[in-house]
């Protein structure tokens, strides 16, 4: 969450390949300590290459590309999920609930369309912003705007599916 105020900050104080050897450092820390499954290592790879061409080219543009990275991953996680199910909130719901009612299952696959169609446009706008804007308009949208979005979302199903269940009497 502090990654995009990082480089706002560092941005102008430190040459961007400096940011982005501490980052690679930083993860070069963490790694052995982290049981990853092979989306979060290919993740990790993406990121890895994007600080590493930071590295390289000395450029700022490859670590303000991270956010949309992650938008990425999660799009293709939550979009395979759709693809083959069962989807990625039907199997966060059957941790509380293994037996779903069928109206259940149609509701989950609908949020996880819902969250795709957010990875893409937060893909999208993180994008616009890393390419157009400035550091501190993509600081504040990576940095808390795209974080209260998600809270907005999240918990507005929070508070509907109460009322899908009363409307469906489930």
């Amino acid at each position: 969450m502090l990654y995009p105020l990082v480089i706002w900050v560092g941005h102008g104080q430190v040459e961007p390949r400096w940011l982005a050897a501490l980052l690679l450092l930083a993860a070069a820390t963490r790694l052995p300590l982290l049981k990853l499954n092979k989306v979060a290592r290919w993740s990790m790879a993406g990121a890895i290459v994007l600080a590493a061409i930071a590295v390289w080219a000395n450029m700022l543009l490859p670590l303000k590309l991270y956010p949309v990275l992650v938008s990425c991953v999660m799009l293709a996680l939550f979009g395979y999920s759709l693809r083959f199910p069962p989807t990625m909130i039907e199997r966060l719901a059957r941790l509380r609930q293994p037996n779903l009612h069928p109206l259940v299952v149609m509701y989950t696959r609908r949020v996880t369309q819902i969250w795709c169609v957010f990875f893409v446009i937060n893909g999208s706008i993180g994008l616009g912003t890393a390419l157009w804007a400035s550091e501190a308009v993509w600081s504040l949208y990576t940095g808390v705007i795209s974080y209260v979005l998600m809270g907005i979302l999240f918990g507005g199903e929070l508070l509907y599916r109460p009322r899908f269940k009363r409307l469906n009497n489930i």
